[in-house]
């Protein structure tokens, strides 16, 4: 009898209806936590209203963060951001992030102590799939479906198959999770993983930090698939601590699980890599490139803007001038780490090299506001998408890399290993 993967066990246990679930089945799953932004929350609201209800399942298991367009950009996200408010205090939500206490909703969750492992999260934006590197089933929904479930705190999936991925190798220097993750895009494409659940597993997985496994769990979407998921060991365990209680469950595949896929990725052979316009399969060793100028870097996100994130940029920038060219633009993901960055001397090094440093938001990234691209220019980001005007006019262009690389790149002008810069 074919063992199980650990997504068809974490589905399992939050279905009253089968104990021992198949990829393909169909299932009504009970959630653990539901996640709404500014950008998606008030189309799920008019859509709770229709249902003429006076309160939703949980108020303790809704979060609502204000990320995308706050500080509010203008006065149409400003009316947008008051119905939430308004509708937060109508229902009693006990989470509500607002200016001041928010920040960048996938790096403050798992910060927060909201995600635990074997968790069932939902949440109204693509990249919740960030909180499988804690070993939690947490996928992106639209807002309609939302709204469903915050009537009835249950919503319906469809078991997927999985794909391991076993990353093995001597990790290089400068190489991080961001540099995994493009590679391995590059490698399926951005339609290798559609509706799949991907297991990243690996000696070299064991490797990186919990902020490098954030941000391959982060980017898992862009092969198309519906969760990436890690094991839980050490170093979520010790992320954890005093941030969550011991009431938890984890999940391991079984040796025997059946697979869709299977890939050996050789960490070695990876160098520090950029994704091209306008693709993130569109992957390429930063060794490989030649004078690509920018007018603009970007360093942060909740693909890449933690701690660990901002102290390498640091390290690079440190004593250094960005190039008059450029426009170099940091977002730390959460209030907790700004407080961090700056009580480290991180944010005096930024500025002295002629950074800007932001509040946390979301904005640059959806080219909404703090960062907007005009006609013909070009930028290098920590972010996870490139699309055609992605990040403002459409004949922008936009480049992927991990902050070490934006970091050296900031200094050089145009896109650059960061041994070009560092001594």
């Amino acid at each position: 009898m074919a063992g199980k993967t650990m997504v068809e066990k974490i589905m399992a246990a939050h279905c009253d209806e089968h104990k021992e679930v198949t990829a393909g089945d169909y299932l009504y799953l009970k959630l653990d936590l539901l996640l709404g932004s500014d950008a998606t929350t008030p189309i799920a609201i008019d859509e709770f209203r229709k249902l003429n209800l006076n309160k939703v399942f949980d108020p303790s298991k809704v979060v609502l963060v204000m990320d995308h367009f706050s500080p509010a950009k203008d006065i149409t996200s400003a009316n947008q951001i008051k119905r939430i408010r308004i509708f937060v205090k109508e229902m009693g939500i006990e989470h509500f992030y607002d200016v001041g206490k928010m920040g960048i909703e996938h790096c403050l969750l798992p910060e927060q102590g909201f995600v635990k492992p074997g968790n069932v999260i939902i949440g109204a934006d693509s990249h919740t799939c960030t909180y499988g590197a804690l070993g939690a089933f947490a996928t992106g929904v639209g807002s309609t479906d939302l709204a469903a479930a915050m009537a009835e705190g249950k919503t319906w999936f469809r078991v997927p198959e999985s794909i391991k991925i076993n990353y093995s190798g001597n990790i290089n220097k400068w190489v991080s999770g961001k540099d995994f993750i493009l590679y391995t895009i590059g490698k399926l494409g951005v339609d290798g993983a559609i509706y799949k659940a991907v297991e990243f597993t690996g000696e070299a997985i064991k490797q990186l930090s919990m902020a490098n496994r954030f941000t391959i769990a982060n980017m898992a979407v862009e092969m198309g698939a519906k969760v990436g998921l890690m094991e839980v060991d050490e170093k979520v365990e010790s992320y954890l601590k005093n941030r969550i209680d011991n009431n938890y469950s984890t999940f391991y595949s079984d040796s025997n699980a059946n697979y869709f896929k299977k890939y050996e990725i050789d960490v070695s052979k990876i160098d520090p890599q950029v994704a091209l316009p306008h693709s993130p399969e569109n992957t390429i060793s930063v060794n490989n490139i030649d004078d690509i100028y920018l007018d603009q870097v970007v360093i942060g996100s909740c693909t890449n803007g933690r701690l660990e994130d901002l102290r390498i940029a640091a390290k690079i920038l440190k004593n250094k001038k960005v190039a008059p060219s450029i426009r170099l633009l940091i977002f730390p993901c959460s209030q907790e780490i700004y407080l961090n960055a700056l009580k480290e001397g991180l944010i005096e090094t930024f500025i002295n090299s002629g950074g800007a440093v932001s509040t946390p938001t979301c904005g640059p990234c959806l080219g909404a506001h703090m960062g907007v691209l005009g006609e013909g220019e070009k930028a290098l980001s920590t972010t996870n998408r490139n699309f055609v005007g992605r990040m403002g006019d459409p004949k922008s262009e936009v480049f992927l890399s991990s902050p070490a690389v934006a970091a050296a790149s900031a200094i050089t002008g145009k896109i650059s290993h960061p041994e070009e810069v560092v001594q």
